[in-house]
């Protein structure tokens, strides 16, 4: 389940990427299927990283892996561990949420991102995010969880003024938003609500088989619904 479009993106043979906050990889690994592309795949748990790292070995099984290498390591995205100007694609996805210092994680992503390539940031969107903290309470006080809601236009703000021009947007995972309401409305922690349930069997069914159906829903409910913000910001 991509949040980021690699087809906006603009990936050559030898560029490296690297995707922070990687979770458990799936963009990652899309990285990895580009061809020749030295990949980088950093989060702050270890257990994210390990389930990366089972996941790039079953692709690698199948020969599913064009990358010219592939690192793995756990790291904090406010203090990089890479010199300046040495990635030609940086990948944020799902992160600058979780950062109680935000500023000093896109200063660190900037500083590594070469001149005129792209960083590519996606958060939750404002609303849909919104109803989250208003169902649930302990939604917002999980440990490692969300500690602010973004507004599209001051977050945009605030990495250009780090010195990057915004390219574009879009929404994602339109379908995803009902399943966190319904997730808020339950409670987070019970696994016997038949509501919730069903629909994660939904949303597995979805990615697994890519069903013609679901994927239009998704695609024409994103601009309404998209969990997601998605932003891509080109450095001076």
């Amino acid at each position: 389940m991509l949040t980021i479009d690699f087809d906006r993106v603009r990936i050559q043979s030898g560029d490296r990427i690297l995707d922070i906050g990687c979770g458990e990889g799936r963009h990652t690994i899309e990285a990895c299927r580009q061809k020749d592309t030295c990949c980088v795949g950093a989060d702050f748990r270890v257990d994210n990283l390990t389930e990366t790292r089972k996941k790039l070995d079953f692709h690698r099984a199948i020969d599913d892996l064009s990358c010219k290498s592939i690192d793995l390591s756990c790291m904090d995205a406010r203090h990089l561990p890479f010199k300046s100007n040495s990635f030609d694609l940086v990948i944020c996805s799902e992160v600058l949420e979780h950062i109680p210092d935000d500023a000093k994680a896109i200063s660190e992503l900037v500083r590594i991102l070469k001149p005129g390539k792209i960083l590519a940031v996606s958060v939750p969107r404002f609303w849909p995010e919104k109803i989250c903290w208003v169902l649930s309470p302990e939604y917002s006080r999980t440990p490692m969880g969300h500690v602010r809601i973004y507004k599209k236009t001051s977050l945009i703000k605030t990495i250009e003024a780090f010195g990057l021009d915004f390219l574009f947007s879009h929404h994602r995972h339109s379908l995803h938003a009902p399943f966190w309401w319904l997730k808020c409305l339950a409670g987070l922690e019970r696994t016997d609500s038949t509501a919730v349930n069903l629909y994660h069997r939904l949303l597995v069914w979805d990615l697994m088989k890519k069903p013609a159906a679901t994927r239009f829903l998704d695609r024409l409910f994103n601009p309404i619904l998209g969990k997601s913000l998605v932003l891509y910001f080109k450095k001076f």
